[in-house]
């Protein structure tokens, strides 16, 4: 799997200073989580499903959730099930991206494992509403089906529960949550966050006009899983940006929050105008913002998203040349100033930063300095 691997030679060698690499889906899950990307959810009723997931693949979605829960009507989850199962026992007919199962419940873990013997388009399972009461059960069946299927499947608790909303259960539960996955370390691969679910606790739905971030409530929730396990010291797991609801414009009340000069820069003025017209622009906003506040790749549930969340998630040549002279100067402490001669790089303060602008550097890239977000929300496979 390598992320922009639908480019030719001569456009990434036109796009890139540092091609992405291939992800190795049995390295570290550090920097697998990083590859991820944006994550697409889609129901496990698909009646093309195979198909859809190889069309996918080769439009650059690297990794997918089939869903067996919120996405599908709770009279429907047997024939989903029947359905993923039929559709992922044999080889897809073209590329394959990860595959994740959303289940709804734990014995669901060890059925379908058993149905698909062993197939390997599944790369492990989403657990929703994850916490005390579930996820010990959850993790203990994601694990034994590995066992049985005689390779690592790995596993993605959503922390969208009341008790993560509440303030005064929030960061106990949080620290009790973190506990639990740490036990089971060499299965968990990152942690998502619910937001949908945990806005429906205050009867709330940010609109297509607000991030998750204009929510307080959502924001407050947000910057404590960062904070649990986003540290840079100790056990830490990458936490994934919540999902974008929205795919198709409606009458807006703000102006759009894409700056018009890029585009101009770029004679890409109709691209701008598209991305708007598609509410992207409130996306790419919100991709930005989850990248200051920590967090890695995204869910999304329309392809579109894709390409968005991945132009934001290459490293910029400035970011580059920062976290390398970092990293080759932090055995020797001090601050010095950027060859780009705009900020002060700092070697132990900026080190755990520098170290993840690398790994990101490596599954996504690092663009030309003649090249723009722009080009690289343009690009099609």
């Amino acid at each position: 799997m390598r992320h922009y691997d639908f480019l030719t030679a001569a456009d990434t060698d036109r796009l890139f200073h540092r091609a992405p690499r291939p992800i190795d889906t049995g390295a570290d899950l550090a920097r697998l989580a990083i590859g991820l990307g944006a994550t697409l959810y889609m129901p496990a009723t698909r009646p093309a499903l195979a198909q859809d997931l190889s069309r996918l693949a080769a439009h650059g979605v690297l990794s997918v959730v089939a869903c067996l829960e919120d996405a599908i009507g709770d009279h429907e989850v047997a024939t989903a099930e029947a359905n993923l199962i039929g559709q992922l026992a044999g080889p897809l007919p073209g590329p394959a991206p990860l595959v994740f199962v959303r289940v709804r419940t734990a014995d669901q873990i060890a059925r379908i494992a058993a149905g698909l013997a062993g197939q390997g388009q599944l790369a492990g399972f989403v657990l929703p509403k994850f916490g005390d009461h579930c996820g010990a059960d959850f993790l203990q069946q994601v694990r034994a089906a590995g066992e049985r299927a005689g390779r690592p499947l790995l596993a993605m608790p959503v922390l969208e529960t009341a008790e993560l909303a509440y303030a005064e259960s929030r960061i106990q539960t949080l620290l009790d949550i973190r506990a639990l996955l740490e036990k089971f370390a060499d299965v968990v691969l990152a942690v998502r966050l619910g937001a949908t679910d945990l806005a429906a606790t205050y009867g709330l739905r940010r609109s297509r006009d607000h991030t998750v971030y204009d929510i307080q409530l959502l924001a407050a929730v947000i910057g404590d899983v960062v904070n649990v396990f986003g540290r840079a010291e100790g056990y830490s797991l990458a936490v994934t940006g919540p999902v974008w609801e929205y795919f198709s414009g409606t009458e807006r009340i703000f102006k759009p929050l894409l700056r018009e000069s890029p585009f101009i820069e770029h004679a890409e003025r109709e691209l701008r105008g598209k991305l708007i017209r598609k509410d992207l622009d409130g996306l790419i906003r919100e991709v930005a913002l989850d990248k200051a506040n920590g967090l890695v790749g995204k869910t999304v549930i329309h392809p579109s998203h894709v390409a968005a969340v991945h132009a934001l998630s290459v490293v910029t040549l400035e970011e580059y040349t920062d976290a390398v002279d970092i990293v080759g100067t932090n055995a020797m402490g001090g601050a010095v100033a950027s060859a780009y001669r705009n900020k002060m790089n700092e070697s132990k303060p900026h080190t755990a930063w520098a170290r993840r602008t690398l790994a990101r550097a490596d599954a996504f890239g690092v663009a030309r300095a003649s090249t723009s977000f722009v080009d690289l929300l343009g690009l099609q496979p």
